[in-house]
């Protein structure tokens, strides 16, 4: 099972390359710039439409009850990443907008898709997973406005309006209640359909990132961002994740959270994600900005999906050597039991 999750997880990091070598040799111009921006945002509304129709209530309602661990996961979203964020971009980068990426990537919900499937790869818990990975998305939709209109106006220029907030709403929030309000009549539909879901999932991201990239190309990205700004922001992007990585493990120790609870922490509290920044991103920055705002949420998605996949598998093989050594009880009957 676990070979088979990197046999798609690794075409698909290797399909987000080519996206991004694609727009930049072949980014869309003329009349194809509005067809694409048009399909771009259908994808973004069709993703959060599934993702809401996929939503299940009696998986809420059970990972809701594990409190304690979804408000660690969202301080280390929202309050833990932040703070890494300023203290790197702090000392310094050497592009600004760069700069300003980075620190937009630190204020971004959680990823859905891929944190869940991370968790059940890990023997994790997966309706726990489920709530906080949901309830890190929900909340970001709001959150992550107001911290880019807190954090970046000094460093980007964040246009926060009321009419950015109702593109947000209108593109991420409504779909998903839409689709999860018509669940009782699709969301079996859904359900059975796991491939056209993975299909749409990753689709809609691979178009997004292509429409933004190519335009950041025709506004001149590459002039901007050379090999060694390249270099230094992989590293960057690298060492955020690897200490994050660190602390969520450092958090669910000291909970003492158990291994399947440890697994959500470690997962759904590290990961950002790309199909929420790339439409906010749209909204919040001029659009001569957003490709170099979004490199660094690129890099870091590519970067989660590799750690996460062999991480997932440390803890799966922890936990199948966890169960193997586990004395097994064997029923005595009544009479066995009166025997000297």
């Amino acid at each position: 099972m676990i070979r088979r999750l990197f046999a798609t997880i690794e075409p698909y990091v290797l399909m987000l390359l080519a996206t991004v070598v694609i727009a930049t040799l072949l980014p869309p111009r003329g009349v194809g710039v509005p067809i694409f921006d048009i399909a771009a945002d259908t994808a973004i509304v069709a993703l959060f439409f599934v993702h809401g129709a996929k939503l299940s209530r009696s998986a809420l309602l059970a990972g809701a009850r594990h409190w304690r661990l979804h408000a660690a996961i969202l301080a280390t979203s929202f309050v833990v990443f932040p703070l890494l964020g300023l203290a790197i971009t702090g000392s310094g980068l050497p592009a600004p907008d760069l700069a300003t990426g980075l620190l937009f990537l630190t204020l971004l919900p959680s990823t859905v898709q891929s944190s869940i499937a991370f968790t059940a790869i890990a023997r994790g818990n997966v309706a726990a997973a489920v709530c906080s990975a949901s309830l890190s998305n929900l909340l970001g939709i709001a959150v992550t406005p107001a911290l880019a209109a807190l954090l970046l106006p000094g460093t980007g220029g964040v246009n926060l309006s009321f009419g950015s907030v109702q593109a947000i709403v209108l593109q991420l929030l409504v779909p998903f209640a839409a689709g999860h309000l018509l669940r009782p009549w699709i969301g079996d539909w859904i359900a059975a359909r796991k491939r056209l879901v993975t299909t749409l999932d990753r689709g809609s991201i691979l178009l997004v990132v292509y429409t933004a990239f190519g335009a950041a190309v025709t506004e001149g990205l590459w002039s901007q961002v050379g090999a060694v700004e390249l270099a230094e922001l992989v590293g960057w992007c690298a060492a955020l994740l690897a200490v994050v990585l660190v602390l969520t493990g450092l958090i669910a120790r000291a909970m003492k959270l158990d291994p399947a609870d440890a697994a959500v922490m470690r997962f759904c509290g590290s990961k950002k994600s790309l199909a929420t920044g790339v439409p906010m991103a749209g909204v919040l920055f001029p659009p001569a900005q957003v490709g170099v705002v979004l490199l660094p949420v690129m890099v870091f998605h590519q970067l989660q999906l590799i750690a996460c996949a062999f991480l997932a598998r440390r803890l799966a093989d922890a936990a199948d050597a966890t169960d193997a050594v586990r004395p097994v009880s064997v029923p005595v009957s009544p009479a066995a039991r009166t025997l000297p």
